[in-house]
This record gives C-alpha cells, sequence and structure tokens, in this order.
C-alpha cells in the first residue's frame, strides 16, 4: 500500500477507501504527524473475522452514540490474550460496520482502579454531555465505581476522558459482598430529576440489582430495597436495564417516561443473558415483573448460544435501541494467546418488544446489508425426505442467508413427550442426523463437500394438545475435525403456529479474513413470515450465535446446503442468499509506528 494520510474536517465524516489510502475526507486540512498513523490490522493474526467488530487484540466490551459517530468502549488487555491489565479501549464507526482503533480511553493507574478499569455505561448528562461511571478493581476482593467526565465537548471522537477527582463515587456498605458489585447501567432520570443506575451484586448467593440515585452523578444514595433480585441465580453481571415501546416501531430514550411501554431487566449469569419484562413505576422506583427469571419453565434469553455481558444503547438518529454482546472463544486458553484474541463482537442488532408483549425481537441493524453482493434466489422448492440440496453462486464462507419452510403434513408430526422441556437436551438428543416426521429440516453451514464438517441449524415440528410446537436447534457436533473446540449443541422452543406462520431463519457467516485455518463467527437470527408479523418488519423471535473452527471448510472449500433429513417432504417457500464483503478496521493511534497490509 501507499502512504496513508490523514484528513480531518469539522464534522470528521469517514470515508474508508478500498486500495491505496484509508482517510478522513472533508475541507483538506491534512496530518502527517509520525505520532498519529492509520493502522491495519495485523497480518500474523489468521483468526480474524471479516465483517464484525472486534479489538486490535485480546478483550472487548461498551457502546454509544454521538454526534453522528458511533462509538464502543470495551475491556481490553494491551499485553496479553487472557484476563488482567484490564483498560478501556475505544473504537469509532460511521455506519456499524467499518471502524476505526483509537487511543485507550481510561486505564488503570489510580488507586481506586489499580487492578483494572472494567465494566461500566456511558450516560448523557443536560445538554448532552457523556460521561462515564465504570468498576474500579481496588484490590481482587474489592469494587467500587467510578465516573471519568470528557476532556474536551467539541470533539466527536471523544478521544481523552478525565477520571473525577471524587472517585470512588459509589461504594459499598457494611455487610455488601464488596467482591460482587460492579456494571453499572446507563444512568436514567425520573420526574424528580434525580438519575437513577442499577449496580449488580450477590448477596447470599442470590443475584439483585442495587438501585442508586444523584443529582450530580458525584453524590449517590442507595435506595434500601434492589429494584429487583432472585432468589433462583447467582451474581447478576452487567445488568441493563430500559424501556420498549408497546405499540411502537422505534426504539425508546433510557428515560423516556412514556405510559405505553414496557421495561426489560437483563442479567447475565450461568454463562447466558437472561432478560424479564415487567412495569417500572418511575415515581416510586418499583418493578414488577411478568415472570421472574427461571419461574414456571420460563427462559428468555437474548440468545441461546455463545453471548454474554451485553449491552444496548439508544440511537437517537435512528429511533432505535441496540444490543451488543461478547462472542468467546469455544477454543483452549491457549489456543486464545495464539490468537491474540478471547472475545469478539456480534454484529449489533436492534431491539423491539413483540406484538403478543411476551417476548423482544431482535434483527442485524440494516447497515449489514450495505456488505450483501452476489445474489442467488428461488421460490417453492420441493426438498424431498431424506434429500440434501447445495446452494451455489456464493461465496458460502462468507453469506447471508434468508430461507422460509412450510409442510403440508404437519398432521404427522411426532408428539411432544410431556418430559422434553429442556429444548439443549432435547436437540442433544435429536441431532441433524436423527430422523423425525417433521424435522429436522433446514439449512448446512460451513460445509465440506462431503459434509465431513458442518454446522447445521434446523427444525423439528411436533404435536402437543391440539396445537404445535417448534423446536430450533444449532448443531456444532461435526463442526470441525479438530478435536480441542468445544462442539455444543444449543436449542429453544419458538412460539409459532406453522399452520398460519412459515418456519423461516436468516443466518449471518463470516469466516477469518485471511487464507489459512480459521475459526468462524455463525449467527443466527431465526424470524417468522413479515406477511403474518408486519409491526416488527420480519425481526427475530430467537437467536443462537456459534463460535466454530472448521479445518476443511476454508474459503472457497465451504458449501452450503438446506437439507430435509424428515420422513416427509417440506417445501422451501423462499429463499435469498448473498455473497457478503468484509469491513474495513483500520487504527488510529498515538506513539505507534504504521503497521500496513
Amino acid at each position: 500500500m501507499t502512504d496513508l494520510k490523514l484528513k480531518v474536517t469539522m464534522d470528521l465524516s469517514v470515508v474508508l477507501v478500498v486500495g491505496s489510502c484509508f482517510g478522513l475526507l472533508g475541507n483538506g486540512v491534512q496530518s502527517d504527524r509520525d505520532d498519529e498513523k492509520l493502522q491495519s490490522l495485523p497480518q500474523d493474526q489468521p483468526y480474524r473475522t471479516g465483517y464484525h467488530f472486534q479489538p486490535p487484540k485480546n478483550w472487548m466490551n461498551g457502546p454509544m452514540y454521538y454526534k453522528g459517530v458511533y462509538h464502543l468502549f470495551y475491556q481490553y488487555n494491551p499485553y496479553a490474550a487472557v484476563w488482567g491489565n484490564i483498560t478501556w479501549a475505544h473504537s469509532i464507526s460511521y455506519d456499524l460496520v467499518n471502524w476505526i482503533h483509537l487511543d485507550i480511553a481510561l486505564s488503570p493507574d489510580d488507586p481506586f482502579d489499580i487492578n483494572g478499569c472494567w465494566s461500566g455505561s456511558t450516560t448523557f448528562l443536560s445538554g448532552g454531555k457523556p460521561i462515564i461511571l465504570y468498576t474500579g478493581g481496588v484490590t481482587m476482593n474489592r469494587q467500587v465505581q467510578n465516573l471519568a467526565e470528557l476532556k474536551n465537548l467539541s470533539d466527536p471522537m471523544l478521544r481523552e476522558w478525565v477520571k473525577s477527582s471524587h472517585n470512588p463515587v459509589i461504594t459499598h456498605v457494611d455487610g455488601m459482598d464488596s467482591e460482587n458489585f460492579r456494571d453499572p447501567t446507563t444512568a436514567w432520570q425520573g420526574p424528580d430529576g434525580l438519575r437513577r443506575v442499577l449496580v449488580g451484586n450477590e448477596m447470599n448467593s442470590h443475584g439483585r440489582a442495587l438501585l442508586y440515585r444523584s443529582r450530580d452523578f458525584v453524590t449517590w444514595t442507595q435506595s434500601k430495597e434492589p429494584v429487583h433480585s432472585s432468589t433462583r441465580t447467582g451474581m447478576w453481571e452487567c445488568p441493563d436495564f430500559y424501556p420498549v415501546s408497546i405499540d411502537g416501531k422505534n426504539g425508546v430514550d433510557t428515560s423516556s417516561l412514556d405510559k405505553f411501554r414496557k421495561h426489560v431487566l437483563k442479567a447475565s449469569f450461568n454463562s447466558s443473558d437472561h432478560y424479564v419484562l415487567g412495569n417500572y413505576t418511575a415515581v416510586t422506583d418499583n418493578f414488577s415483573v411478568d415472570t421472574d427469571f427461571l419461574d414456571n419453565g420460563s427462559d428468555l434469553r437474548y440468545d441461546y448460544d455463545n453471548f454474554y455481558a451485553s449491552k444496548t444503547f439508544f440511537d437517537s438518529a435512528k429511533k432505535r435501541r441496540i444490543l451488543w454482546a461478547w462472542i468467546q472463544e469455544s477454543d483452549s486458553t491457549t489456543d486464545d494467546v495464539k490468537k491474540t484474541g478471547l472475545v469478539y463482537s456480534h454484529f449489533p442488532r436492534s431491539i423491539l418488544l413483540s406484538k403478543t408483549g411476551k417476548q423482544l425481537i431482535q434483527w442485524p441493524v440494516e447497515e449489514i446489508e450495505k456488505q450483501r453482493t452476489v445474489n442467488v434466489r428461488f421460490k417453492n422448492k420441493e426438498l424431498k425426505g431424506g434429500s440434501v440440496l447445495e446452494i451455489s453462486g456464493i461465496t458460502a464462507s462468507q453469506s447471508d442467508v434468508e430461507v422460509s419452510f412450510n409442510s403440508s403434513n404437519l398432521k404427522e408430526a411426532d408428539l411432544l413427550d410431556p418430559s422434553w422441556v429442556d429444548p439443549q437436551l432435547l436437540c442433544s438428543q435429536k441431532t441433524a442426523s436423527v430422523g423425525g416426521n417433521i424435522g429436522p429440516f433446514g439449512i448446512l453451514v460451513l460445509a465440506s463437500k462431503d459434509l465431513t464438517e458442518q454446522t447445521s441449524i434446523f427444525f423439528r415440528v411436533f404435536r402437543s394438545n391440539e396445537k404445535y410446537v417448534v423446536l430450533m436447534c444449532s448443531d456444532q457436533s461435526r463442526s470441525s475435525l479438530e478435536e480441542g473446540p468445544k462442539k455444543t449443541i444449543y436449542g429453544a422452543f419458538i412460539d409459532i403456529d406453522p399452520l398460519n406462520e412459515m418456519i423461516s431463519m436468516r443466518s449471518l457467516g463470516r469466516g477469518s479474513i485471511y487464507n489459512k485455518p480459521n475459526p468462524l463467527h455463525f449467527y443466527l437470527f431465526l424470524m417468522w413470515d413479515i406477511a403474518n408479523i408486519q409491526h416488527f418488519g420480519g425481526e427475530g423471535r430467537a437467536c443462537i450465535t456459534a463460535r466454530v473452527y472448521p479445518k476443511l471448510t476454508i474459503d472457497n472449500q465451504a458449501y452450503l446446503y438446506a437439507f430435509n433429513n424428515s420422513t416427509f417432504d417440506v417445501n422451501i417457500s423462499t429463499l435469498n442468499a448473498w455473497s457478503m464483503k468484509k469491513a474495513q478496521i483500520v487504527s488510529f493511534t498515538k506513539r505507534r509506528k504504521p503497521h500496513l497490509n
């Protein structure tokens, strides 16, 4: 590549040019300083993915939108691909697809965070001033909450932050477990003008979200009671609390007091992100849940596979709420170090409340569609029982696939045994190779030509008490010939009526950038026929994310198939598949020599 030059503008619009240069283009003010250079991604990381954000190396987490720029602050270890030396790193984007890495925003160099700048959130104060609340590790068994403020309000890139002289601003009280006291939420404002935040905590092995109030973000008062707690869970990490509109297509600001809303409380525990829906009374700070965590068989999750420590933010420009989360490696720690990456970001999703009001609907943000290139489509294709159909014409290793199925033989569906209450266990027992009357049917992604390697995403339909139950499974048991990676099988029951709705899925799959044996982020977003859920535009009712490590299915050696291992035929109503182009991810940091492809 030729020399990279940085052109800075008043509005800092970004154009990422493929080929000879990457630049910030605008009114022509140019900087060629040796200590500020744009960098491409390192060449020696063969396991990096193409169109989903990840840090230059090591850990990640945290999001906001400010003056036309999307910001992602994330936990980052500058020295190793294992947990430790935790800083807040910082990257920006103008489209949620192409990213620029900036300098570290917060480092653990003060007594109140000497053991790490851990998770936290951003909040906008009156006048649009952004601040950060974050957990500081004082010692290995003591955590406090700290405040950081933006140094230069005119800088939309938010490059410099100053820690408050009042830190720590929130500390634990006597009798509280100070070792499990972390992850403050984005603050919201009540009708009394006070700001509120939640902090995750554990008391007597039970999870809870502590409520704090403040007028100035410096002096905080703890509420006598947590906003919610549960005897069924342990520590609540990375809690999140936000409103969703009952009867609307847009996201809602965190401080919205609109009466036509419900509230979502999310907590990360048991290696998953669980949520409950309920009614929040702003005057009393009372939160009454519809169904509590894990009660009566309830298991509402953002995702049923590799998804943890998520965070949402309100995108004021497009009136939507956006969700981010970690994808953790499923390989060994030794291999994590080799890959110099331990966790990755999901492609962001938008969130809405379902038409029934009983669950959330998620869908990839619309910006991902700009990455689509070559398209293959067809309609009304019959899949005979026991058949496999290759979907050719696109790059199967990096694809976006939407497919819908129906069956005229639903009355032949297998009976659902009343004891089959655990969808993951049921999927593990009835894998893609185990035939049934109506299912398994679905798609095989990252499959080798001879199907030795494959990751299958499929459905089964059961009969139960005069209605139908649809099971969705992600079977990774044959995803790799490698012995080390985990190959877990996951599943979820979906509350739909296949008599009146198409059974549809969308999958976003992306292999790593380099032409070497690599892992892949595979994203499954399940949705139902748009014509039947017009309020939600086709957003997904259930999501599954897998991190798999194929050995054979690399680049042009990867294939995509539709399959039906049922006794009875199923029909592909519609299928749309696209190849996906790569995102541009570069670094703009001080005192670092450029590392070019």
